[in-house]
């Protein structure tokens, strides 16, 4: 047994380094063949290259490239010491620059004059270097402790300048480029270009700025250095250790379009450098969004937020999401987050795609589908609004005693009665008091299933990383269908809710959402294009898809947000209020019940342009309810004005 272990050891020991070698040499050889081709050609690559622009949909450039004036050292081999003590000396007479540490002189100073500094090195210390009792770094500290303030005042300025670029110089890896200025003056930058150092390039080096400050900031992403995690697969796409590239968020998601080509430079036999091929810019980014309707909507929500602090209830509100899009295209022409905090308004717009929240009464163009689907209602089927009562459950009634309403009638006021109804009908009963309900498993999963077919509980696909689905709850019973069905159980995103409104609005498909546009070549070749993209369809007939479109119709002429948006935009919209409780004393304990308010719409209803979606988190709280600023009111009453008229 021991002799079999053994062979297999053996045998793994040989195999490793072959498949490693096999992989390096095939699936890696166009990467390394590309590094060796380079060297025998004598050519290395410039330090960044321009990124393509990132513009809204009007042609307005909201990202773009600053060039900085740089000068750059590459440790080219064949560059000893001494050569790099001139060029630090050269560059330093020309460069209005930092003088060098205390240490950084006393280093350079050695270097210049390691004869008289060796000359004070006591015979018993080179006796303990020579017995190996003190390391070479031990001895370099100990000459370096040698060297008094009054040699350094020896040093010239230039010197001392010199010092400061020499550390950059040797810092790092050796074949790492060395940034020795960035931001030079045209006089620096064009005289070193002259001087035709060894190893020293002057480049536009590239850096990344928003035209509109720090508006749609966290949509639009940052850049960096590869990261750690992400190394061999940037390696294997051709990149260096040291390139840049998006980070997060659209820089990410589109950096394959969005990378430019470096400069080529060509070693001379000198170690001087001759541009062969100049940096070209990668492709531009074409966005959905419309920055100026996207600032226009965030300074009103600021000064909704503001308004709504001086109401009492609005103690724990912070803050709300807003998106605007296109029901046909999925494209988002808004997303708009905003937090407050101690007077101080955060960007969050990516709160669109990662928080969650019941949204109650909003789901119910969902949720009577169900009905529909299973044949539990019809068009037209009335009920006198009531309350229902399980077993041990407390009782469960609508906002208020509505009457005898139809399905329309049912969506357009808002009965919890009507849609309790229809899922008890889906577990095969019918209601009567105090009764307990059968086959939950099934009527769950036909709520989500049909959920999902209008975007809630599943990704919407839209082109960012990161994006939840919310929270999806494990427990089953009686009492939690009823709330499932009426928006109070599962929780949602603002991006969720999104794509079910544009689900509606264009009669049953569920499109994919993109921020993306249009991808754009520097020569105005369109490379690639959103275009609407049906994920899914909702699985009931198109004459109860426009009866459910009658209703919310009928919400925004004289149901529950008839005061939302002006009658002349023929809106058909959608409320929703939901309870959750919260830790308001970080205690760790969950103390105060709040309010969130949602709202949605599509406008206008008999040709859909704009989708809305607003949601207001904690707007409110237990025992204050009387007192409450009805923000999603005037927050819809604005944007859709803005929509229209601007």
């Amino acid at each position: 047994m021991k002799k079999n272990i053994l062979y297999i050891l053996v045998i793994i020991t040989f195999i490793i380094p072959i498949i490693r070698m096999s992989y390096l040499m095939f699936y890696k050889s166009n990467y390394y063949n590309k590094i060796l081709s380079d060297n025998n050609n004598k050519i290395i690559y410039g330090s960044t290259a321009p990124r393509g622009r990132i513009l809204d949909r009007n042609g307005n450039i909201i990202v773009d490239n600053v060039g900085i004036k740089t000068i750059i050292y590459n440790k080219l081999s064949g560059i000893g010491e001494f050569d790099e003590i001139s060029i630090a000396e050269k560059l330093a007479s020309v460069l209005d620059i930092n003088i060098g540490s205390t240490n950084e002189q006393k280093y350079y100073y050695y270097l210049k004059n390691k004869d008289k500094v060796n000359k004070l090195v006591k015979s018993e210390t080179i006796k303990k270097y020579n017995e190996r009792k003190i390391s070479s770094k031990e001895l370099l500290d100990i000459k370096l402790d040698l060297i008094t303030d009054d040699m350094l005042n020896n040093l010239t300025d230039i010197e001392k300048k010199a010092s400061y670029i020499f550390n950059i110089m040797n810092k790092g890896y050796n074949y790492q480029d060395k940034i020795i200025k960035k931001n030079c003056t045209d006089i620096e930058y064009s005289t070193i270009l002259e001087m035709n150092l060894s190893g020293i390039r002057t480049e536009m080096t590239f850096e990344r700025i928003n035209n509109y400050g720090n508006v749609l900031s966290n949509v639009l992403g940052t850049i960096g250095l590869i990261p750690n995690e992400l190394v061999n697969d940037y390696l294997d796409k051709g990149y260096s250790l040291d390139d840049t590239v998006g980070t997060s968020y659209l820089e990410k998601y589109y950096e394959d379009y969005l990378k430019g080509e470096k400069a080529q430079y060509k070693i001379n036999n000198d170690n001087t450098l001759t541009l062969v091929k100049e940096a070209s810019i990668g492709n531009d980014l074409v966005l959905n969004i419309d920055i100026e309707l996207q600032s226009k909507i965030e300074n009103i929500l600021e000064s909704e937020i503001k308004k709504s602090k001086s109401y009492s209830s609005a103690k724990y509100y912070n803050g709300s999401y807003i998106i605007v899009s296109d029901p046909s295209t999925g494209g988002i022409l808004s997303f708009v987050g905003k937090t407050y905090n101690n007077g101080v308004f955060y960007n969050n717009e990516i709160g669109n795609i990662n928080k969650s929240y019941t949204v109650g009464s909003a789901v119910k163009a969902a949720t009577i589908s169900v009905g529909y689907k299973y044949n539990v209602i019809d068009i037209g089927t009335r009920v006198n609004d009531s309350c229902v009562k399980l077993k041990n459950k407390t009782e469960k009634c609508s906002w208020k005693r509505l009457g005898s309403v139809n399905d329309i009638e049912a969506l357009a006021y808002s009965s919890n009665y009507y849609q309790f109804l229809i899922a008890i009908g889906l577990t095969g009963q019918k209601y009567y008091r105090n009764m307990s309900l059968n086959n939950l498993d099934y009527a769950f999963k036909a709520y989500r299933n049909m959920l999902k077919s209008y975007g809630l509980g599943t990704l919407t696909g839209i082109d960012l990383e990161n994006e939840t689905t919310g929270i999806i709850g494990k427990t089953i019973s009686d009492d939690l269908l009823l709330n499932l069905s009426i928006g109070q159980y599962d929780t949602y995103t603002p991006v969720e809710l999104s794509q079910y409104i544009n689900t509606v609005a264009n009669g049953g498909n569920r499109i994919k959402l993109s921020l993306m546009k249009e991808i754009v070549s520097p020569d105005g070749k369109s490379l690639l294009k959103n275009e609407s993209n049906v994920l899914d369809r909702v699985d009931i007939d198109e004459k109860y898809i426009e009866r459910i479109k009658e209703g919310l119709k009928m919400v925004a002429t004289s149901g529950t947000g008839s005061y939302y948006i002006d009658k002349k935009y023929k809106a058909s919209s959608k409320t929703g209020t939901s309870e959750s409780i919260m830790d308001t004393n970080a205690d760790g304990i969950s103390d105060t019940f709040t309010t969130t308010k949602t709202f949605i719409s599509y406008m206008p209803n008999d040709n859909p342009l704009y989708s809305l979606v607003i949601v207001s988190p904690n707007i409110y709280y237990d025992g204050v309810q009387n007192s409450q600023y009805p923000i999603n009111t005037y927050l819809a009453r604005n944007i859709s004005s803005i929509l229209f008229d601007y």
